[in-house]
């Protein structure tokens, strides 16, 4: 019987005590009930989670496979994360680590719309890095984030990213700001055309609201010129991405932004790792670009961490396309020609306070890291 896995880190004293601590999990994320009232016949055979093995990590650890059938999953992305990590979650020393689909959860979760490739056709860079100014601060007001959009897309930027805390508040609001920003950004792809530039800045409007109004704002985002959306799971939920991922009427591509969804990769032992939240979860949700704190950065994240991710983010394993990887967070200038030794091409490389020091010479900076990251 086809079943799809995960991998998880459990933390145990003895062989012994991981396999007890793996049974329980397989229980706790499908059946929930004790083992003995665990129903014969249907229930226990494709239902309840099976141990596929545990072995021995380190003295402290064991790596436990635990595999799950599709009928406890049904067609939600959110009962999927339920099995994967629904009650497990709240059992201390346990991570998970990876993933093994099978055919079944393919089929049902498609992964990215566009994926990195599709981006790369979208914005008609052939080659090279994608240079991302954040525009930003939160209490500017429209007028001032729209200057921003126009001079950094002007100046040969790609993706021209709204900070994810610019929301609806009153300084600048959402469907005032959304339209002018997009203007800002059409005017600037114009202006390259007509100097004989091929590619073309694409505007991600932040989705804020309540959790009821996402489809709505990014629609609305849309009909008024956005090239694409941010959206931020740890706030809205994956299944959020998700369903605008697969709405055939939306049809833009979605950054994923990682706020709020510290606390489920910094522990050693509980979580998720990094790879498996911030490249294979992302990818799932569908979403086709995944921001993570970039390591050398006031984020704490280590230079392996982010290796992991990117590597999940565009592995051959993955769910769907490869997705493009958007390290930022304290990202400067001057470490441009390192980073892009280690993130390569297929990344989007965020920036955004260390670009607003360069002031009148922000359009500068932007040619800058246009000519280092071809």
């Amino acid at each position: 019987m086809d079943r799809f896995s995960v991998d998880y880190r459990l933390f145990a004293a003895s062989h012994a005590e991981a396999e007890n601590f793996a049974d329980a999990i397989a229980l706790e994320n499908t059946v929930e009930i004790p083992r003995d009232v665990v129903p014969n016949g249907y229930i226990e055979d494709v239902v309840l989670g099976k141990v596929v093995s545990v072995a021995k990590e380190s003295e402290q650890t064991y790596l436990g496979e635990i595999s799950y059938h599709i009928d406890a999953v049904g067609t939600e992305l959110p009962q999927l994360l339920n099995v994967i990590f629904g009650n497990a979650s709240i059992l201390k020393g346990v991570k998970v680590i990876g993933f093994k689909f099978n055919s079944d959860v393919r089929d049902l979760f498609p992964g990215a719309r566009f994926g990195a490739r599709g981006v790369r056709t979208l914005i008609g860079k052939d080659t090279g890095g994608f240079v991302c100014p954040v525009i930003k601060p939160q209490g500017s007001t429209t007028q001032e984030l729209s200057d921003l959009c126009y001079k950094t897309a002007v100046a040969g930027a790609d993706i021209i990213k709204e900070d994810h805390g610019l929301s609806n508040q009153k300084n600048s609001l959402f469907k005032s700001r959304i339209p002018e920003c997009a203007e800002a950004v059409a005017k600037a792809n114009a202006e390259r055309r007509a100097m004989g530039e091929p590619g073309q800045a694409i505007y991600l409007a932040n989705i804020g609201g309540h959790g009821d109004e996402v489809e709505e704002l990014a629609f609305y985002a849309k009909e008024h010129g956005a090239g694409g959306i941010l959206l931020i799971p740890g706030l809205f939920g994956f299944d959020a991405i998700q369903r605008l991922a697969r709405n055939e009427s939306f049809g833009l591509p979605i950054m994923a932004h990682p706020s709020f969804l510290g606390p489920y990769v910094l522990s050693d032992d509980t979580g998720f790792s990094h790879g498996s939240l911030f490249g294979d979860l992302m990818r799932l949700a569908g979403a086709d670009i995944s921001v993570f704190p970039n390591y050398g950065g006031r984020f704490g994240f280590t230079k392996s961490q982010c290796q992991h991710i990117i590597d999940r983010c565009c592995a051959s394993d993955g769910i769907g396309k490869p997705i493009l990887p958007s390290p930022g967070g304290g990202m400067t200038l001057d470490r441009l020609d390192e980073l892009f030794a280690t993130y390569g091409e297929d990344s989007v490389y965020l920036i955004g306070g260390s670009l607003l020091r360069q002031r009148e010479n922000i359009g500068n900076a932007i040619r800058e890291m246009v000519e280092c990251l071809a």
